[in-house]
């Protein structure tokens, strides 16, 4: 595997590939990189010739008070992991290459409607930055194809509607969420809980299915998001939501709607925040 850190290394590399007329897919990450990332290169891999994956913590996707000075970085690591799961090269950028300007006079690309809700109500600006991150990355790499892990549903959504009202010519991939034994979803923040928290932490999950499972029963939405937000807070979780949305849009249902639904939540224990979904079949 390669590694470069520059945009003229990248592409030269990318060149080489498209005048043997290989298709590249790309993988997208912050670092810190586990078995769920690895399981988006074994999804590329099978559906690409070559594969890039990117290690990037990105600034303009944090707020003010968020964990970016924090953030795990684990390069060396993160390297073996990839060359071992068949990535063929790797970029890992310094700020100054993807914001030669600086973060803060940086273009920057919103994505209006599904943007306002949930983690953008929570996480102003956050969207802004991910969509601006991934469509340099879009715009440096070219790539066929892009996958993305469904843990982060809205993420996956926005980067969908990006790329379909740019007319960028790739396909973008959800990838199944990666899961612990005990269900919780995989994430780099995990470490951040303590023992007691991460045997908490699976009460995620439950909720997410017993959402589900409600909804499945005739419950009425706003009474199951209630109660699976006061479930929370009793075991001493501080949600920020726990609704169910439209998959598509992830706009508010109608009463009595039972399709293409997808439950979702976001909860603090203790000074992490977890996130995760559960789409309903």
């Amino acid at each position: 595997m390669q590694t470069v850190q520059d945009a003229p290394a990248l592409r030269a590399a990318i060149r080489g590939w498209r005048s043997q007329g290989q298709t590249v897919g790309l993988v997208p990450t912050m670092g810190n990189l586990h078995a769920g990332h690895h399981s988006l290169l074994k999804l590329a891999r099978a559906r690409a010739d070559r594969v890039v994956a990117t290690v990037f913590v990105n600034p303009t996707q944090f707020g003010p008070n968020e964990d970016f000075e924090r953030y795990p970085r684990t390069l060396v690591q993160d390297q073996a992991g990839l060359a071992e799961h068949g990535c063929d090269l790797l970029f890992a950028p310094e700020v100054a290459t993807l914001y030669p300007f600086g973060a803060a006079q940086s273009v920057s690309i919103h994505v209006p409607g599904i943007t306002d809700t949930l983690e953008g109500a929570h996480r102003p600006g956050h969207f802004d930055g991910v969509a601006t991150v991934v469509c340099k990355l879009f715009n440096l790499v070219q790539p066929d194809l892009a996958v993305f892990g469904q843990k982060d549903f809205q993420q996956l959504k926005v980067i969908e509607r990006m790329v379909r009202d740019l007319s960028l010519p790739l396909k973008v991939m959800g990838a199944p969420t990666l899961r612990a034994d005990d269900g919780l979803a995989l994430s780099s923040r995990n470490q951040y809980l303590s023992e007691a928290e991460r045997r908490q932490a699976p009460l995620v999950r439950q909720t997410l299915q017993q959402m589900r499972d409600l909804l499945g029963k005739g419950h009425a939405r706003r009474i199951i998001e209630e109660a699976a937000h006061s479930k929370l807070e009793r075991a001493g979780f501080v949600p920020d939501y726990a609704v169910i949305r439209r998959a598509e849009d992830l706009s508010e249902p109608a009463d009595g709607e039972r399709e293409g639904l997808v439950a979702l939540i976001a909860a603090r224990l203790g000074t992490t925040r977890l996130i995760d979904n559960l789409p309903f079949d």
